[in-house]
């Protein structure tokens, strides 16, 4: 079984690059240990109409969507209100949310810019925050959680086991024994026709003075994977000057 989701990231820090993102790479790499592929990414700006927008459309289209950054106590925290508008709902303080800040804050120290880290879309479950309290939320398909990374990460964990899963991504490697890309790129496109069941990447980087190359092949069967695998092994064998084995 598929399953699916988008990441919507939100907040002109992003987009200006005063704050370097750093939660994509981890969201992507802890679904795929859950067997949920994430398929999309966008960064929109705090502006009402694009992150409804950008809701609706993604929320239709995956399984999940999972949008970070905007629930904190600013003017410019405007993802709770956007979530509320793009489900049609209201949004008011919730009662969970204020004893969760409560654990952190007296009466004294729930300024209003704190309370409103307590505004919650009617109709959403609560997603913990052990960090600072403040939480995200849940409504139907869509998981808001904050940006800051640590948190983030600690509200994942404990949404991640209402979420479902499903079949693993298995994925094997193989490094082209310093075969450039346009040597064996024509090759290695007949070989991906041959075996549509598996994903078969080409990865250059820079690394020890020079460029290497490496294959990666992914799949949900193990059995396509094995045999994809042994084909490409061989038909970078067989472009090998040497004709040695990869």
């Amino acid at each position: 079984m598929s399953v699916s989701a988008a990441l919507l990231v939100i907040g002109d820090e992003i987009l200006s690059g005063r704050t370097k993102d750093k939660n994509i790479g981890y969201i992507a790499e802890y679904l795929t240990g859950m067997g949920i592929d994430l398929s999309e990414v966008r960064v929109v700006p705090d502006v009402p109409a694009k992150i409804i927008d950008a809701i609706n459309t993604l929320r239709a289209e995956y399984t999940y969507l999972f949008t970070t950054g905007g629930i904190g106590p600013t003017h410019d925290d405007i993802t709770a209100d956007c979530v509320a508008a793009a489900f049609g709902v209201s949004i008011d303080e919730d009662e969970r949310a204020l004893a969760k800040l409560r654990e952190r804050y007296t009466e004294e120290e729930l300024t209003p810019g704190r309370r409103r880290m307590a505004r919650i879309p009617a109709g959403a479950d609560l997603v913990e925050n052990p960090i600072s309290k403040a939480p995200g939320f849940r409504i139907g398909n869509v998981i808001t959680m904050a940006g800051v990374p640590s948190i983030m990460q600690a509200m994942l964990d404990n949404v991640a086991p209402t979420l479902e899963g499903g079949v693993k991504m298995l994925s094997a490697s193989l490094s082209t024994g310093g075969l450039p890309e346009g040597v064996y790129a024509a090759a290695l496109g007949e070989v991906a026709k041959a075996h549509p069941g598996v994903s078969i990447g080409s990865y250059p980087s820079f690394r020890d003075g020079g460029f290497q190359n490496e294959i990666v092949l992914r799949s949900r069967d193990a059995g396509l994977l094995e045999a994809a695998k042994v084909a490409v092994a061989a038909c970078l064998a067989a472009l090998r000057p040497d004709g040695a084995s990869i």
